[in-house]
């Protein structure tokens, strides 16, 4: 890893608040979008009772809307109330015809994924009614989770991937962008383990192609390995082009081992023994891809308090790269101790540029350039010049009073360049009292 000899000081700009009360988990996709009809950013997030007017506002789903040019900011409520949990976070998705929507579902608590159109094309000041789609019979009332819109135009056709039946990724397809939705079958299936089954990140390209990359199971439950493929021609294939489901719409299911293999638990890498991968972030530019991946080191088991960090980083980032043949895995950052007491696989993750593969932003305790651990989760830019051999990094945020986390680069643009993340201090997935900021 190569250090960037920058000082401590931030890159230049204030990153603007356009949310006083909210946050998101990072399986919901895209959680932001920029509408370059209008040069506005879209920011979906839930807000939580210890926020800002939390008694009224907590549970609300919520989009913020930043006019790029001017500044202004507005939010809009897309459910009063739903439910405080950040894996509620809607996913958007701007239609052909302009408007946007918007797709969210409760943390396994029922058995709807809900969504809702905006009333005119470029406006999320007003929607259109809510509806929902009921996995009671097919997820046999387990409850549903996570929302991810991926519209195929050579199919014309609207995906949104569920965490559904015995907790596997799911599909619902639609033929009208989003107006009505059907059952389109499983992505992956497996005898449950623990908790859920197959944590996936994808990435799609608008035209003809879905890629994504997934787990075995939960990381505390199972020793992770990570695996791509792709969705093309209604199959699913693994990286080298075979096909490992055809037709996808109606399959039961596949095992997530059938695809190719990205990370494999107990890789040496840096002199560390890497195990329980975590997805993170996955883009893509023509055929190639670049992903994040967070996983143990030396099998760290148990949650590290931050005052131990001194002698010990339990977590890592790693960017993998596919040059459209095959992967390759390096070492991007130590990531830290559990960001939550009781979640010793959380950190506070990054988000490669979709714009440029060669560009990523992390949160993290320690600092990238100089190994030194910092009070709270800064966000730090890297840059590779060798398809992530080495980094040389940039710090966006310096002596914060409060965490970072979770950055985002939203794409839609790509004249367009923002960075937004959530700050402030987060106790649970259900408690936290934080501000969604952007800087561009």
């Amino acid at each position: 890893m190569t250090p960037s000899t920058e000082s401590s000081r931030p890159m230049p700009g204030t990153p603007v608040t356009i949310n006083d009360n909210g946050a998101w988990c990072w399986f919901q996709d895209e959680r932001a979008v920029v509408d370059p009809a209008n040069n506005t950013l879209l920011v979906g997030s839930v807000a939580a009772p210890d926020g800002p007017d939390g008694e009224s506002r907590g549970g609300n789903i919520e989009v913020a809307v930043l006019d790029l040019a001017s500044g202004h900011s507005s939010v809009h409520v897309l459910h009063h109330r739903l439910e405080p949990d950040d894996h509620d976070a809607p996913a958007l998705l701007i239609r052909p015809d302009g408007r946007y929507l918007a797709m969210y579902a409760r943390h396994k608590t029922d058995n709807y994924s809900r969504w809702r159109i905006s009333a005119q094309p470029h406006d999320a000041s007003e929607w259109g009614p809510e509806e929902r789609f009921d996995w009671t019979e097919l997820a046999a009332g387990r409850g549903a989770t996570y929302s991810n819109l991926h519209r195929l135009d050579a199919e014309s056709r609207v995906y949104n991937f569920v965490r559904a039946i015995n907790d596997d990724p799911s599909l619902m397809v639609s033929g009208d962008d989003g107006g009505t939705w059907r059952f389109g079958g499983k992505l992956f299936t497996r005898p449950k383990v623990g908790y859920v089954n197959g944590y996936t990140r994808y990435f799609g390209n608008g035209s003809d192609r879905i890629d994504l990359i997934t787990t075995d199971h939960h990381p505390r439950d199972f020793d992770n390995s990570i695996y791509h493929g792709y969705i093309r021609d209604d199959a699913l294939h693994d990286a080298q082009g075979q096909v490992v489901a055809k037709p996808l719409i109606g399959s039961p299911g596949v095992d997530q081992a059938s695809l190719t293999t990205v990370f494999e638990a107990g890789t040496e890498l840096g002199g560390d023994v890497l195990t329980h991968g975590w997805t993170v972030d996955l883009r893509g530019r023509g055929a190639h891809l670049a992903a994040i991946i967070s996983c143990r080191a030396n099998d760290v088991n148990g949650a590290l308090e931050r005052e131990q960090m001194l002698d010990v980083d339990d977590h890592r980032l790693l960017y993998a790269r596919f040059d459209g043949v095959r992967w390759r895995l390096s070492h991007l950052a130590a990531a830290g101790p559990a960001l939550l007491p009781h979640e010793q696989d959380y950190t506070g993750l990054g988000a490669v540029d979709p714009y440029d593969l060669d560009r990523v932003y992390i949160s993290t305790p320690v600092d990238p350039r100089t190994g030194t651990t910092t009070p709270h989760y800064e966000i730090y830019r890297g840059r590779t010049r060798d398809e992530g051999a080495t980094w040389e990094w940039d710090a966006v945020t310096a002596n914060s009073q409060v965490d970072n986390l979770r950055p985002i680069v939203p794409p839609g643009d790509p004249s367009v360049h923002a960075v937004c993340w959530f700050r402030g201090t987060m106790r649970s997935s259900q408690a936290y009292r934080t501000e969604v900021v952007v800087l561009s």
